[in-house]
């Protein structure tokens, strides 16, 4: 999937095709970057109505493949947006950081994240 991303697209906007792609993932926009298989902390979020813009100026486009981990992810954000970005993968009617997966791929976090779900029904 690609995502062209705007200075006036908000972290909202970026957050919906993400899931568009990835149901039972998410991904939260943060001020500072995590260490791997480290969280975030809550105070560090983004509020989701923030235009990119104001967080870096920026017009282009980034691949996104269902075969990345979860980290080459959170670093391509960082490295070709400067960005920092934490993923989250729904279990049940939780979001769960997926700091010690950071190594699983998308699809596979993705495909976890729609079983634990429908355990939860």
């Amino acid at each position: 999937m690609i995502i062209n991303i705007t200075n006036n697209k908000t972290i909202e906007e970026l957050q919906a095709e993400f899931n568009n792609e990835f149901p039972y993932l998410k991904i939260q926009f943060f001020k500072h970057s995590h260490k791997m298989f480290k969280g975030s902390e809550k105070k560090e979020l983004i509020p989701v109505s923030t235009p990119i813009g104001i967080l870096k100026h920026h017009n282009g486009s980034i691949e996104i493949s269902e075969n990345m981990t979860v980290n080459e992810l959170e670093m391509l954000f960082k490295q070709k947006l400067g960005l920092n970005i934490q993923v989250f993968r729904k279990s049940g009617r939780s979001w769960l950081e997926t700091t010690v997966t950071d190594n699983w791929t998308l699809k596979k976090q993705n495909d976890e994240g729609k079983e634990l779900s429908v355990l939860e029904i």
